[in-house]
């Protein structure tokens, strides 16, 4: 089969321009000063990290924003504003979960902002940081939780914003309970570059 071409078009013949005589140069007008140009801020390098300081030690948790932007950010306002400081580990299940982002320590309070969910296909394995809501899939608020294990049966159910980085050992020795008498803490809560 031969290979199928296209016609070749032929270029008309450029026309050549008549040719000027160059005129005299002038003189060179004098430079002005120019202030050197402000350097533009640089755009900080990182990711962010939720860090908590617990009674327990530092836990560090690598925020996806790929998987639920509006969750980190909101859980990134609460945190800058000190919301999460303070406020205990008011549920905390062996080989289930930790959950906190309660200041009341019932499991009933909140910031009092609802978020719409944001669920992904991400799995609830060890470390990995998700959203408590209620039965309403819309309810998630400032309550999260912190996966001591495997916990696929949530998977797709509930919003996977985060996953710990460091200091999952500390994770570990949060006192259990349901409720939790005397309760381990989130010390203080803040945002950083890492």
């Amino acid at each position: 089969m031969a290979k199928e071409t296209k016609p070749v078009e032929k270029k008309a013949a450029a026309k050549k321009a008549p040719v000027k005589k160059a005129a005299a140069p002038k003189a060179a007008a004098p430079k002005k000063a120019v202030a050197p140009k402000e350097a533009a801020p640089k755009k900080a390098k990182g990711t962010e990290h939720l860090v908590l300081e617990t009674t327990k030690g530092t836990v560090v948790i690598k925020f996806r924003p790929d998987l639920a932007p509006n969750h980190v950010a909101r859980i990134a306002e609460l945190a800058k504003t000190k919301f999460y400081d303070g406020v205990p580990f008011h549920r905390v299940i062996d080989g289930f979960m930790a959950q906190t982002g309660d200041p009341t320590g019932t499991g009933m309070g909140g910031s009092g902002h609802k978020l719409k969910a944001e669920f992904n296909a991400e799995a609830h394995v060890r470390g990995i940081c998700s959203m408590a809501r209620s039965q309403n899939p819309d309810s998630g608020d400032s309550q999260f939780f912190i996966c001591f294990d495997n916990a696929r049966f949530l998977d797709r159910q509930y919003t996977v914003w985060g996953q710990v980085v460091e200091g999952m050992d500390n994770v570990d020795k949060i006192k259990r309970g349901e409720p939790v008498r005397d309760p381990d803490r989130i010390v203080t809560a803040s945002v950083e570059l890492r």
